[in-house]
C-alpha cells in the first residue's frame, strides 16, 4: 500500500501481520468478519502511524514501528477474540526520482571526503618535502646524493638520453682560474 510519510515523501510499503483466533465465540459474536476486519484495521493503523513519521525513521527503524503496531493492533483486536502475534514491515520502497536523488546525493558526500582526503595528503606531502629540502640544504653532500639518485632512477628508464650537466661549484673553479 501507499503511504504518505510525514514529511510529504509517498513510499510503498509492504507489510504482515500474524494473529490467531483467540476466542471464536467473541470473534463471531462481536464481529461480523474477523478476518477481513483485522486486515483493514492493520491497513489503516499502519497508514496512520507511518504518516506520523519522516522518511528517515520509517527506513532506519523498522523494528520499532513494527512493535508499536503490534500493540496498538493488539488491542484494538481483544475484543473481537483475535490476538496479534506479530507485524513485520517487509519492505518500504521509494518513488525512483527519489532513489536517484538519494543517489546522487550520497556520490557527492563520497567524492567531497575523497577531496578532503586527498588534500590531507597533499598537505602531508608538502610538509613531508619541505623537512627534506631543509635536511638536505644543511648539507652540500646530501644534495650531490639526492642528484645521483634522481640520475639512477632516470636511467632505469629504456631509450632514455640523459646530459649530466656539470655542478655549478666545478665551474666556479674554473672561472676563479681566469679572474
Amino acid at each position: 500500500m501507499e503511504v504518505l510519510t510525514k514529511d510529504s515523501v509517498t513510499v510503498s510499503v509492504d507489510a504482515v501481520v500474524y494473529y490467531r483466533v483467540s476466542n471464536a465465540t467473541v470473534s463471531v459474536a462481536n464481529v461480523e468478519n474477523a478476518h477481513h476486519s483485522t486486515r483493514l484495521l492493520a491497513q489503516t493503523t499502519l497508514r496512520n502511524m507511518l504518516g506520523t513519521k519522516n522518511l528517515h525513521e520509517i527506513l532506519g527503524d523498522r523494528e520499532s514501528i513494527s512493535c508499536d503496531m503490534q500493540g496498538v493492533l493488539d488491542d484494538a483486536t481483544e475484543n473481537w477474540g483475535i490476538k496479534v502475534e506479530r507485524v513485520e514491515i517487509k519492505d518500504v520502497r521509494l518513488p525512483v526520482q527519489l532513489q536517484r536523488a538519494m543517489a546522487a546525493e550520497a556520490e557527492a558526500a563520497r567524492e567531497a571526503r575523497a577531496k578532503v582526503i586527498a588534500a590531507e595528503g597533499e598537505q602531508k606531502a608538502s610538509r613531508a618535502l619541505k623537512e627534506a629540502a631543509e635536511v638536505i640544504s644543511l648539507s652540500p653532500a646530501a644534495l650531490q646524493l639526492r642528484y645521483l639518485q634522481t640520475l639512477n632512477t632516470i636511467s632505469a628508464e629504456k631509450n632514455s638520453t640523459i646530459i649530466f650537466p656539470l655542478p655549478i661549484d666545478f665551474l666556479k673553479h674554473f672561472m676563479r682560474g681566469k679572474e
